[in-house]
């Protein structure tokens, strides 16, 4: 690791001058992805600026009966609130099974959300990677990748990505706001993260030097209907092979509103709205359940080793969906 200059603040636009001030700069929060990169040679930022001190650690209400995430509110703290609990179980559950609970406990939203890949090619700096080094190269599509991408991947970069949190997050339309020099601003998440593209270094629509402050989630009345269900290599804490998140509003037989995100299958967490569109507005049965997650997956492109998740996507979708409209007293089998 090399070294690095440490500035701790307590005010927003001080910190956001020392980054602007210097360059490689970087804010820090909790540190649980940023400083094992640092450790393993993959970051090297030149000046650290503590915000643990800002006070943007509450969980609070908007007007419409939805809820702010403080950036640093810690992922305990958000998995444990009963108001998230309540109306947003799914992104409770995916927090919960994101991490153990001394990563939880030190770990925070905005890092959370920034977190970058935990692909083998991108930690190992004996090895090209283009997320690390723009244009050396992704070895992961001729080798080890049967983790990797299904959706949205290019030439340029295969890898998927970590958060478990973002994927209930997209689900419920959540907006990512933040302060930058020039003043405050705010990216609704289906826009946050990029297309790979031929550029997959260019990870998120964040400004440089922009600050993370807080993430609104809006009042969705299928959110109180939800769950998260992820499947991954060990029982312990892993990243996920494929996750979904899902949320159902049923009445009088009818899908009002359906809510469906998928993890570990793309570069971002990914909305499956196809899948949404093809099931809203009708019966909920088995054979539209079965027909909807084809839709979504129908543009999947596997690599030599990874078409396992083509199915592993298809049937996580269906098992969710079915066990949301059981809960509903809505099932159908015709």
């Amino acid at each position: 690791m090399r070294e690095f200059a440490y500035r701790r603040t307590s005010r927003i636009d001080e910190a956001l001058h020392l980054v602007a001030r210097h360059e490689g700069a970087r804010f820090l929060a909790g540190g649980t992805n940023l400083v094992d990169l640092m450790k393993a040679g993959v970051e090297s930022p030149a000046r650290l600026v503590d915000i643990r001190s800002l006070t943007l650690d509450e969980i609070g209400e908007t007007p419409d009966g939805g809820l702010v995430l403080g950036a640093t509110a810690t992922n305990s703290a958000v998995a444990a609130d009963p108001r998230v609990r309540g109306r947003y179980p799914a992104l409770s559950q995916a927090i919960l099974l994101g991490a153990s609970g001394q990563l939880r406990n030190m770990a925070t939203v905005g890092g959370n959300l920034l977190q970058r890949t935990r692909c083998a090619y991108f930690t190992d700096t004996s090895e090209p990677c283009n997320r690390r080094v723009p244009g050396s190269g992704c070895p992961a599509i001729d080798g080890a990748h049967h983790n990797h991408a299904i959706l949205g991947w290019t030439r340029h970069c295969v890898a998927t990505h970590p958060s478990d949190m973002a994927v209930p997050l997209i689900a419920f339309d959540a907006v990512v706001r933040y302060e930058a020099l020039d003043g405050p601003g705010a990216i609704p998440l289906s826009e946050f993260y990029l297309p790979v593209g031929d550029r997959p270094d260019r990870e998120t629509a964040l400004p440089d030097g922009a600050l993370i402050t807080a993430v609104t989630v809006p009042a969705v009345k299928a959110a109180g209907r939800s769950r998260y269900r992820k499947v991954r290599e060990r029982a312990s804490y892993a990243f996920a092979t494929v996750s979904v998140a899902a949320a159902l509003d049923v009445r009088d037989g009818v899908v009002q509103d359906v809510r469906l995100a998928l993890g570990g299958v793309a570069s971002r967490p990914w909305r499956a709205r196809l899948a949404e569109s093809a099931l809203r507005g009708g019966p909920l049965t088995a054979e539209r359940i079965s027909a909807a997650a084809d839709v979504e997956l129908a543009a999947a492109e596997p690599l030599r080793d990874n078409a396992y998740k083509v199915t592993l996507a298809r049937n996580l979708i269906e098992a969710v969906v079915t066990e949301l409209a059981a809960d509903t007293g809505e099932e159908s089998n015709g």
